[in-house]
């Protein structure tokens, strides 16, 4: 093994924190705008459905509180002498909530299912040849060539019992986009730190702590009952935190953040996410159904979707709608993401008479109308960014009609490439590029491009992004990654608007960093002594 996790240090280090035992036994009542989209933890790759995921199932590797990548139900890892061959011991002494044993079947079994076809995960697994069972407790991880991210991509990987799910009918992922359903959508049987108690979808999910818990006397847990209520309407969200009815909001208002702030017994912890909010269209059908051109796509014209992107006002969308909880940019990625530069993140000034010309050279002087597809229970604000860029538009002869709707039925919309110009945000759980181009940049393949609703594309840059999986010159794979970025940014292929701004409300006597993937795990939430 070339590397071995800090597990005892990790323990070391909570133990001087004075987090090793559980001070207190408390129930937390949490809020936020949406529910989880199933409780099957490779159907969706999605934030607030992961969220809930890590309450009660486990990967291998995770990101805690600060982002960092500690154990999890794997205690080493590391490429054997094959650098094509990844190691992972795993933990002991594990069971599941349903009292089975975990082991290395149960990896081999989950990792197989995550790369089905009706699995939203499988880009993660993109390279992956095979997953082997060496012993009852070491799996091996073989990819197309030497794979130095892999561990990167195992964050939100989890690790279901392959009886369980065999035997309740739910052998494959639940394909949600197409209205399928399992077992597994409604019921839960993991490794994590809380058992599902109770689930009403879109009402109400409780959990409690799990009282086998590998992980005690290693983390806090002074959380023992969770109450999850997903409230969709702003306003009524702030007032439950208000009055006292919940706990812990993960979305406070931006409009109401003064309000929380300044009221006694609360407080708003804040903090970047890893998430950048955006528009995607169709340029690559030769005729679109949503406008009202006939036997045309304006999208398709690189100049219609220049004078898009110039016609958004993100200082106005920053300082009116997001009341400067927000940070324009240029690109379909954060900061925080490797192959993020100055000049990528640069975004045109808005300019309505530059607009209106390039409007005018690609033949649509007197401008177009089509449907704009956006959630109004994802992102912060989502409805009324869309809003504010419908008004945009219609400055350079673009008439958008707004359709609303949850992200339980936006997001099929995407996936199943019936939206012609939609809304979508992207958080980065690698923290590298790779992530963004296999899913939203890579042709819609088998196992990429699976959220690439754009029609985009190119054999070259395919190409490009199939090597990022296993090129071990760090300097020559930032070199591709660059040329990637280049690409995608003069074809603008996405209309960027802003990263998003976290902000956590909660009761004063709670200790919680903001996790910059907006992933409270709450096996490590402290409360006042």
């Amino acid at each position: 093994m070339t590397r071995k996790t800090l597990s005892t240090a990790v323990l070391i280090a909570l133990a001087s924190q004075g987090v090793m035992s559980a001070a207190h036994a408390e129930t937390l009542r949490w809020a936020r705008a949406g529910d989880s989209l199933t409780l099957d933890p490779h159907s969706q790759n999605e934030g607030p459905t992961h969220t809930l995921a890590h309450q009660i199932y486990e990967p291998l590797l995770q990101r805690d509180m600060a982002g960092q990548v500690i154990p999890a139900l794997a205690t080493e890892w590391g490429p054997t002498d094959d650098p094509t061959v990844w190691r992972f011991k795993l933990r002991e002494g594990v069971t599941f909530h349903g009292g089975e044993e975990f082991n290395a079947d149960d990896v081999v079994f989950s990792l197989e299912r995550a790369m089905m076809p009706t699995s939203a995960m499988k880009e993660l697994l993109s390279s992956v040849e095979s997953v082997t069972k060496v012993d009852d407790f070491t799996i091996d991880i073989t990819t197309t060539g030497p794979n130095p991210l892999m561990p990167n991509n195992l964050t939100n990987l989890f690790m279901m019992d392959s009886g369980w799910t065999v035997d309740n009918d739910s052998a494959e992922p639940q394909d949600i986009a197409n209205g399928g359903d399992n077992f597994a959508a409604k019921n839960a049987n993991g490794t994590g730190a809380y058992t599902l108690v109770s689930r009403v979808v879109d009402e109400r999910t409780v959990l409690q702590a799990n009282d086998n818990y590998w992980g005690k006397g290693s983390f806090p847990l002074e959380v023992t009952e969770i109450v999850y209520t997903p409230i969709q309407s702003a306003a009524t969200r702030v007032a439950a935190l208000l009055s006292g009815e919940v706990d812990f909001i993960q979305d406070v208002p931006v409009q109401d953040l003064a309000r929380v702030d300044e009221t006694d017994s609360l407080k708003v912890v804040k903090a970047a996410q890893n998430r950048t909010i955006f528009f995607g269209m169709n340029s690559g059908a030769d005729d679109i159904e949503s406008d009202d051109v006939d036997g045309a796509n304006p999208f398709a014209d690189v100049r219609v979707r220049e004078a898009m992107n110039m016609a958004i006002n993100r200082e106005a969308i920053q300082r009116v709608v997001m009341r400067g909880q927000s940070e324009p940019t240029g690109v379909i990625m954060p900061p925080f993401v490797n192959g993020w530069t100055e000049e990528f993140d640069a975004y045109p000034a808005a300019d309505m008479a530059a607009a209106k010309a390039l409007m005018a050279d690609a033949g649509y002087g007197d401008g177009f109308s089509v449907v704009l597809n956006c959630p109004n229970d994802r992102y912060i604000n989502d409805e009324a960014i869309c809003q504010a860029a419908v008004g945009m538009w219609a400055q350079i002869g673009v008439t958008v009609n707004l359709d609303a709707k949850p992200k339980a039925q936006h997001f099929p919309l995407i996936q199943n490439k019936t939206t012609d110009f939609y809304m979508l945000g992207w958080g980065v759980p690698t923290f590298d590029s790779e992530y963004i181009f296999n899913f939203l940049v890579h042709s819609t393949t088998d196992d990429r491009g699976s959220w690439n609703n754009t029609g985009y594309s190119n054999a070259d840059v395919d190409a490009m992004i199939v090597s990022l999986a296993s090129e071990t010159d760090l300097d020559a794979r930032n070199a591709t990654i660059q040329s990637i970025w280049e690409t995608v940014q003069a074809e603008t292929i996405y209309l960027p608007i802003h990263n998003q701004i976290l902000n956590w409300g909660m009761k004063d006597n709670i200790s919680f960093d903001v996790q910059p993937e907006d992933q409270p795990h709450f096996k490590f939430l402290t409360y006042a002594n």
